[in-house]
């Protein structure tokens, strides 16, 4: 019963990812390569991490 008022750690790494992402796209469209590349390599370490999580 008091479970249903915890937060989801799950729900919170993928609205980073995706917003991750996103700037990511941003970036690439601004012709800023370097930042592109960071923020796609963050938002992949990010997704490992969510995969492992669902796992359990």
């Amino acid at each position: 019963m008091f479970g249903l008022f915890k937060s989801d750690p799950v729900k919170k790494m993928r609205k980073k990812y995706d917003k991750l992402l996103e700037d990511g796209m941003h970036a690439q469209r601004r012709g800023d390569i370097k930042s592109y590349a960071m923020l796609t390599a963050e938002a992949e370490a990010l997704w490992e991490d969510i995969k492992k999580l669902e796992q359990k």
